[in-house]
């Protein structure tokens, strides 16, 4: 049996060999980056008032340039695309997690301070009832 040629190699061989093997940043860059994806996965179980808008922003902008990136680059890149998409919907779903959390304590702090502004006015009319009553009274 003879020695398998290059145009003959077997599919390791060829994954080794080629543009985005592991003999490659191609290969290793989306590795490695996988880690910044699990971690910010890692963060849906931490509450929302505690997570960073402007770090997840940055996230998402990260994983959305650079997954266009990948596809003008040679050679594509299908593999970093992928670990960039998933880095945008991460960081895209922190983000609207957080501006979710602000917006509902903005909304709870307009109900109080509607609620303190009803209350004073009803103090006040209260108040203005009873100094027409007084004068009712006067005047009988």
């Amino acid at each position: 049996m003879s020695q398998p040629t290059t145009t003959q190699q077997s599919g390791f061989a060829r994954f080794w060999n080629s543009e985005v093997g592991p003999k490659t940043v191609h290969f290793w860059a989306p590795i490695m980056k996988w880690g910044v994806v699990l971690a910010g996965a890692a963060d849906f179980a931490r509450p929302a008032s505690q997570l960073s808008i402007s770090q997840n922003a940055a996230l998402m902008a990260t994983g959305a340039i650079w997954t266009r990136w990948c596809f003008v680059i040679k050679p594509r890149n299908l593999f970093l695309a992928s670990v960039n998409f998933l880095l945008f919907c991460v960081g895209a779903t922190q983000v609207s997690r957080g501006l979710m959390y602000q917006r509902s304590l903005t909304a709870e702090n307009a109900g109080q301070e509607i609620k303190k502004v009803a209350k004073e006015e009803g103090q006040d009319l209260k108040s203005a009832v009873k100094e027409v009553g007084k004068e009712v009274k006067s005047k009988l």
